[in-house]
Order: C-alpha cells, then structure tokens, then sequence
C-alpha cells in the first residue's frame, strides 16, 4: 500500500505508548490518522499534534467504537489502515497467598475477564467493524483494499509467572489472525500481527529503574528496552509491503521469556 494522504487510518491506545508512535508515524508518511483512545486529554493532544482526529473510545463498548468509527470516517472518510494497540497488562498466579498469614488467595476472576475483554474481545471488535467497513473501498494495486495490524505479546508464547490473563488474551489475538486473514482474502484485507517483547511504554516507566535494568539485561541484543518508535517502523512496513499477510513478528531483541 502506498501511503499518502489518500490513506485513512485508525490507531487504538494512541494516546500514549505503541499507539501513539504509529499514529505519528503514519502522520508523517502524509496518512490522515484517527486517535482511538480513553484518555481524552493525551489523546485530543496527539491528535492536535499530527492533523488528524481524536475519538474517545472504550474497544468494549460496541457504542463507543460504532461513534468513533462514525467521527473518523466523517473526518478522514473510510480508513484502509487499522492498528489495534489498545490494551490492559495484569499480573496474578491463579493461587496467591497472603503476605502476612501465607494463606491461600483465591483468584479474582473479574482480572481474568477484564484482560480477555479489553485485549481480545476489544481487539475482535474493532477488527470486525472495521473490516466492515474497509469492504466496500475501491481495490488498490493487487487488489488491496485494508490493512489490520494487531498486537500481541511475547507473552502469548512465553508467558511468566502470574501472567496466565494476559498470556491468554495475548495468545487469542494471535490465534485468530490467521483465521481472519482467510476469512478477508476475497476482499483484499491483510492481517498481520506484531508481538511486542519489553518495551518503554508508560506503563513500563511506572517500574522502579532496577527492574527495568534487569528486563534490558535480559535482553540478547540490543542490550536494552525496545522503543515505540521501534514498534511503529514494523507497522508501516506492514502497510508498505502487499506480501505481508497472514504473518506474526517478535519485535523483542530474541528474549525469551523466563518463568518470573
């Protein structure tokens, strides 16, 4: 796909972190860019700061991605680029125990389910209404029509202790693009994946600097945290080349990760 200004594209969790790189990266390659986000101050503000549009949404509620869809494509009309990097990260062994008696914790299962309908259903609805969408679009070279980059996790094939919600939501957004990129191929949508490894997200800056020390030093090489920007470069290049599809990247400097 030739990007360029002819292109419209949606970043979800493009307030802050993977999402907001990919946003400006698309930005500066002339893509008009829709900000998916929550927050409604960072996002407005990235927004602001790459020409595009902000649309506050929650990728749970079917209301709140119908109404930022609607605001994108009024603004930048349908987009042939989705990039889903919202998402939720939470850590709980399926048996804890209390730090003061050392008596069995049972497992909250609400956290399980928040990680599954934030990181995976979210992930399949943005997917779904936006593939909608993306059908009815007049073909590219190849007969292209979208694109939908998706982001799971190093934890999906690794996961670490306490990991067992993440890891799985993370592993069913990399197990159903497969599917739906034979589901899309008579319509000329490509699905690709990228698993981030550590990355300097927000999140991750929220750690105290040994722990982050420690992740970078397990790190193969580059001897480091991975950078946004990093993320980005991928997502373009998936958008750039037709031949992609169907395809997962560990994005991770060869980590694998150990058990904690």
């Amino acid at each position: 796909m030739q990007l360029g200004p002819d292109i419209a594209a949606v970043v979800t969790g493009a307030a802050s972190g993977l999402g907001e790189a990919t946003a400006r990266a698309l930005a500066a390659r002339g893509v008009k860019v829709a900000v998916f986000d929550r927050d409604e101050e960072k996002g407005a503000r990235v927004a602001s700061e790459i020409g595009g549009v902000f649309a506050q949404v929650d990728v749970t509620s079917d209301e709140a991605v119908e109404a930022g869809f609607a605001a994108a494509r009024e603004a930048h009309g349908q987009e042939r680029i989705l990039v889903n990097c919202a998402g939720v990260a939470n850590a709980m062994k399926t048996v804890g125990r209390e730090k003061a008696t050392g008596e069995p914790r049972a497992y909250p299962i609400h956290q399980f389910e928040l990680a599954i309908q934030i990181n995976l259903i979210g992930t399949f609805r943005m997917i779904a209404k936006s593939a909608f969408g993306m059908v009815g679009l007049g073909p590219l070279e190849d007969g292209e029509r979208g694109l939908i980059v998706n982001t799971a996790s190093v934890a999906a094939q690794d996961g670490q202790i306490g990991q067992a919600a993440y890891s799985a939501s993370k592993a069913g957004v990399l197990g159903m693009a497969l599917p739906i990129a034979r589901d899309l191929m008579g319509e000329g949508i490509r699905v690709n994946t990228i698993l981030p490894g550590v990355f300097e997200t927000p999140m991750m800056a929220m750690m105290p600097q040994n722990v982050k020390d420690a992740l970078a030093a397990q790190v193969p090489f580059p001897k480091r945290l991975g950078r946004a920007e990093e993320y980005a470069r991928l997502a373009v290049f998936m958008a750039e080349n037709p031949y992609l599809n169907g395809e997962y990247v560990r994005l991770d400097g060869a980590i694998r990760m150990a058990p904690r």
